[in-house]
């Protein structure tokens, strides 16, 4: 099978890269560097000329809703317009577990894009996941001042991005499906503490603090609002095996 990835370089969609050609499919990865650019939509014809799937893994970095909404629907615009004239068999978004319980901020943004591919002409799969185990280093590197490093507080079941890499290709393979089930870490963690371990392993000088971030977004993700229910499947890599740097199991 021929796959396209966008955001191909990125955190998850690096290992879709990976996976994908391990299982033998030709991929095609779609970034600025290879003068393609799904916000604009150059180049997006010539990329996915025998193309049967995409899998869109593609995100912005930022707290500003407006900015957020506007990349993710425009992306996504421009993707289904550019697969439908490419006559492109399945659309796999990567989007969050539990944004439609947290629909404020960058959450909404997702649930914005979540609407343009079900809305759509090309049949799709939206497959949601929780937070990476790289979401606390992406914490714990934004949010150190002075030798004081914050921490959210939040609850979260963290994920290996290799193993949310590994479901997208096998959902990209099985076809279109409409929303599966959510894929989790295998057990609940708080943000605050990941944080903490993860300070240590770098051996960090300085208090880690824990903060109440505003907004609702933050205060539902405090609450558990945004935790997997009980049919998500659950992946194998915990947060403590992650930072010591023990491979997923197979």
């Amino acid at each position: 099978m021929k796959i396209a990835v966008a955001g191909g370089t990125g955190t998850v969609g690096r290992h879709v890269v990976d996976v994908a050609r391990e299982r033998g499919h030709e991929v095609v990865v779609l970034t600025r560097s290879a003068g393609v650019d799904v916000i604009t939509g150059q180049g997006l014809a010539a990329a996915l000329r025998g193309v049967e799937a995409v899998v869109d893994t593609s995100n912005l970095v930022t707290l500003d809703a407006k900015k957020a909404e506007r990349f993710f629907t425009t992306g996504s615009r421009n993707l289904l317009a550019a697969e439908a004239a490419a006559s492109v068999r399945h659309h796999v978004l990567l989007s969050i577990v539990g944004i439609d319980r947290a629909p404020y901020g960058y959450y909404a943004a997702k649930v914005a894009q979540e609407r343009v591919v079900e809305q759509g002409d090309v049949p799709w799969t939206i497959q949601r996941a929780t937070q990476f185990h790289e979401f606390a280093a992406q914490m714990l590197d934004g949010m150190s001042f002075a030798g004081l490093h914050l921490a959210p507080k939040l609850r979260t079941a963290p994920v290996a991005a290799r193993e949310v890499g590994e479901r997208l290709v096998a959902v990209a393979e099985a076809g279109p499906a409409g929303h599966v089930a959510d894929l989790a870490g295998p057990r609940e963690e708080r943000l605050e503490e990941m944080i903490r371990k993860l300070a240590r392993a770098r051996a960090l000088r300085g208090p880690v603090i824990a903060v109440s971030m505003p907004g609702k977004q933050f205060a539902a993700m405090r609450s558990g609002a945004t935790l997997p229910g009980p049919d998500a499947v659950r992946a194998r890599q915990t947060f403590d095996e992650w930072v010591a740097g023990t491979p997923v199991a197979e």
